[in-house]
């Protein structure tokens, strides 16, 4: 029994449709963003720390956390010991201010 002019029509289409999809990537190849920036230039201490400001005009319980890009290292206020800000006395989220607290020097790190 050979097979009638529909199933090779389908067959032939099925052929032509997957060699499209395999020849894709050669014909319209992805996107390459080069020197793109990272989306988290940040690096969050586990935990909070005690965090005494450098000119010791402030001390409080906070998170540390790392620019990757420069080195500057960031202590954010959460006053408690809890990993994100809070205030039980109102009802709106707290916006917790960083203090500068000094500087990796990244650069000297390499060889």
């Amino acid at each position: 029994m050979q097979p009638d002019r529909s199933v090779r029509f389908l067959l032939a289409a099925i052929v032509l449709l997957l060699a499209a999809i395999a020849l894709r990537p050669f014909t319209q190849p992805g996107r390459v963003l080069a020197g793109q920036e990272e989306t988290q230039p940040f690096f969050f201490e586990p935990g909070t720390h005690l965090v005494r400001a450098p000119d010791g005009s402030a001390q409080f319980q906070g998170k540390i956390a790392i620019d990757l890009r420069t080195g500057d290292v960031w202590g954010f206020p959460t006053l408690i010991k809890e990993p994100y800000p809070r205030d039980v006395t109102s009802s709106t989220p707290p916006v917790s201010k960083p203090v500068h607290l000094g500087r990796f020097d990244l650069n000297a790190a390499h060889r």
